[in-house]
């Protein structure tokens, strides 16, 4: 039975930035989270994930990308008004589905920047279209439907394409067109979707956003019914001085830098915790 698994939470692009910097630290100190059996990436998680297990980049590598001017990103915005919106919608929705159904028709009214436009942006952040060796699971949901569908390499859909599914913010970025369908951001359906690490023993869940909300079950509730199950699991979310970097705009590239520098200070505190359920 497969027995590590890495859950790589939502979070925009300071969440990717934050999250690289906590496996950067992790690792520099002995614990490589980078030989998960599974790891699954939902928005900001689905873009690490994807570098992580591409073998195109090393931890060392890859952290300094963050530090990079943000050459080729385009900034995003989740003003005031989309903010009440996604508010009203989780407030009157009975379950993820239900919500993931309201911001897909918000998603497929919204004024965007074309699809390939977008696509281009995913590319280059990935670098490779092929899926890794080791098993990948990138979430998104049908616009439509609301359902979640996490893709990987049995599913015939390009790793960059699932990647753009899994990061389109509704009323931010263009939905994505895979098998006919219109797909929106993983995160919409939880902001970890750690429920898909099931069955495996040993559990790391990286969350740059630590809330739920109405029916969408914190990453913690999700952690606890993992460990319910009887898996050994550790959730990491943004300390005090990760979420100053952060600020208000984490879809700005600019944000990038100084959270994977926060990641890469806050992971020094969680080393002995991820030991001793990664290694024992």
């Amino acid at each position: 039975m497969a027995d590590t698994a890495l859950v790589l939470g939502a979070g925009g692009l300071a969440g990717v930035g934050w999250e690289i910097g906590i496996l950067h630290g992790l690792a520099e100190a002995g614990v490589d989270l980078s030989d998960a059996d599974l790891v699954v990436g939902s928005s900001a998680g689905s873009v690490v994930g994807a570098q992580l297990t591409s073998g195109r980049f090393t931890l060392p590598e890859l952290y300094t990308r963050q530090l990079a001017d943000p050459t080729g990103e385009i900034p995003g915005r989740l003003g005031a008004a989309l903010i009440v919106k996604y508010v009203r919608a989780v407030l009157g929705s009975r379950n993820p589905e239900a919500y993931g159904q309201k911001l897909g028709a918000l998603a497929l009214a919204a004024d965007t920047l074309d699809e390939a436009e977008r696509r281009e942006v995913i590319a280059g952040r990935l670098v490779s279209d092929v899926w890794p060796e080791r098993r990948l699971l990138v979430t998104a949901v049908d616009a439509v439907t609301g359902a979640l569908r996490a893709f990987d390499a049995d599913s015939g859909v390009p790793v960059v394409d699932a990647v753009a599914a899994s990061c389109a913010v509704p009323g931010v970025w263009p939905a994505v067109t895979i098998e006919g369908r219109k797909w929106i951001d993983g995160g919409v359906h939880s902001c970890a979707n750690a429920q898909l690490a099931a069955g495996h023993t040993r559990v790391v869940v990286l969350a740059p956003q630590p809330a739920g909300g109405g029916p969408l079950p914190s990453p913690r509730k999700q952690a606890d019914a993992l460990a319910a199950a009887g898996a050994r699991v550790t959730l990491i979310t943004p300390d005090a001085d990760a979420k100053r970097a952060f600020g208000r705009k984490t879809l700005d590239p600019t944000r990038r830098a100084p959270a994977a520098r926060a990641g890469l200070a806050q992971a020094a505190a969680h080393v002995d915790e991820v030991a001793r359920i990664w290694k024992g």
